[in-house]
């Protein structure tokens, strides 16, 4: 499995939806655990690393690169 790569004020889509029917997170907080807020209904959340990168399907945005991966 590959390591991704995080940054602060990305964009990820993750495989399942939150609650509120968003997939899209943006990323606060990086370390050992990730604090990421959801685009749909502006809730935030703590998640281990391993368990966010299982959980991302995609990078949507990123601010260094300016787009799509």
């Amino acid at each position: 499995m590959e390591i991704i790569k995080f940054k602060r004020n990305d964009i990820l889509e993750l495989k399942k939806p939150h609650p509120c029917g968003s997939k899209q997170f943006k990323i606060l907080r990086i370390g050992s655990d990730v604090r990421i807020v959801c685009q749909g209904c502006g809730r935030d959340m703590v998640l281990d690393r391993i368990k966010l990168e299982k959980a991302t399907k995609k990078i949507l945005f990123s601010e260094e690169e300016g787009g799509e991966q």
